[in-house]
């Protein structure tokens, strides 16, 4: 099959691009084709929190992402062994959890309604690029187009395919969901300390010493509408050389803390690919969206992110199809240039920081004595960066 721009992946990074694409060059819409190896709604192991830069890009393709079913947290807690700074976000609140199989399913439909054709279930085997066009392998057939569009996840097939010896960075995650409510007889094992406070996020950093360049995380989320908690812990690798224990350790330990037996719930992993400014971000023809292209380092932040991308891709194609040239030298330009590529930068910078120095003392001189000076530097060069895109 022929067509103009396909892309493989339709997760949020490859819908923004082709909602961006269809908000900016409307003519292109048409000649989009989105290929999804699952069929919505699949399960997508994620935290689900969205940030206000992902609400202000949705804002702007006219989308309300308050239609899906969601919880609200009212504050965001950064903290080393229980203690540190807590954020809330004036008259708004700080952190929008989603589940990712609803979140998806939702996006998808609102590019269908505009115009923009999706296969589901199409298995990409393979990725060939050329000086005419790229050639793509699926189990259901070849595929050719003028532009590729990797937004094919932290695994994906499209790097590995055009960029098979580069280096990569990549994260590891452990997620479980719960109750909100320890069971009854959670004295057994261990002490409830955050009562009253479920609609809250909280990250702690107390693994960074024992070599666990991360920190667990406990959110308030929500399944088929009930109330739940999504637990998890995330280690960028940074200190992999070093001695550390095994990742499940500390989110069994903050969980007993909290009264959960982590023994008790089903534990799931996956890797996230985080952004380093020497990888390549684009070849002739193709270039990387989402995590294919590499997610926050700090945090392992995906959907804003995601999100971000594909606004920054679509002007990229967009200008791609005026000119004729597909070289898409001036990709990665784009991308540095952009509110995403400078926070991006920012953050691979802070976690070559705040990580490798992993001293008890520093973690708790950064998260409990130097409140001022890290909300000013999330505020100038972490958050609100969607409004400079």
């Amino acid at each position: 099959m022929q067509t103009d721009i396909l892309i493989l992946g339709g997760g949020p990074s490859g819908l923004s691009a082709a909602l961006h694409l269809a908000r900016d060059y409307p003519h292109l819409a048409p000649r989009i084709l989105v290929l999804e190896k699952e069929r919505y709604p699949r399960p997508k192991l994620c935290a689900g929190g969205l940030v206000v830069d992902a609400e202000v890009i949705l804002a702007g393709l006219g989308l309300d992402v308050s239609e899906i079913p969601h919880v609200d947290a009212s504050a965001a807690h950064f903290d080393f062994a229980g203690k540190g700074l807590t954020i809330r976000a004036p008259r708004r609140h700080t952190l929008r959890i989603i589940r990712r199989d609803e979140f998806d399913h939702w996006l998808a439909k609102k590019a269908r309604e505009r115009g923009i054709e999706i296969r589901e279930g199409v298995q990409v085997k393979n990725v060939r690029p050329d000086a005419g066009g790229v050639t793509v392998e699926t189990d259901q057939g070849d595929f050719r187009a003028q532009v590729v569009v990797g937004a094919d996840g932290s695994n994906g097939v499209t790097r590995r395919c055009v960029w098979p010896n580069a280096p990569v960075s990549t994260a590891r995650v452990l997620e479980v969901i719960t109750p909100t409510l320890p069971p009854p007889n959670s004295s057994d094992f261990g002490e409830v300390t955050r009562e009253g406070q479920w609609e809250q996020a909280y990250f702690d950093f107390f693994p960074v010493p024992d070599g666990i360049a991360g920190y667990v995380w406990d959110f308030p989320t929500q399944i088929k509408g009930q109330p739940m908690r999504c637990w998890g812990v995330y280690d960028t690798n940074l200190l992999a050389n070093e001695k550390r224990p095994a990742l499940k350790q500390p989110l069994a330990e903050e969980m007993s803390r909290q009264g959960f037996d982590l023994d008790k719930y089903e534990l799931k992993g996956h890797p996230i690919r985080w952004f380093e400014p020497t990888h390549p971000l684009s070849a002739p023809r193709v270039l990387l969206v989402g995590d294919a292209a590499g997610a926050d380092p700090i945090f392992g932040e995906g959907i804003s992110m995601a999100l971000g991308y594909g606004r920054v891709a679509a002007k990229e194609i967009g200008e791609a199809f005026r000119r004729g040239d597909f070289s898409f030298g001036g990709y990665r330009q784009r991308v540095l240039m952009s509110g995403l590529g400078q926070t991006l930068v920012a953050r691979w910078v802070i976690a070559q920081i705040i990580y490798p120095l992993k001293w008890k003392w520093f973690q708790i001189l950064l998260w409990r004595g130097l409140k001022p000076i890290v909300v000013l530097v999330a505020w100038l060069f972490v958050l609100n960066w969607s409004r400079r895109l």
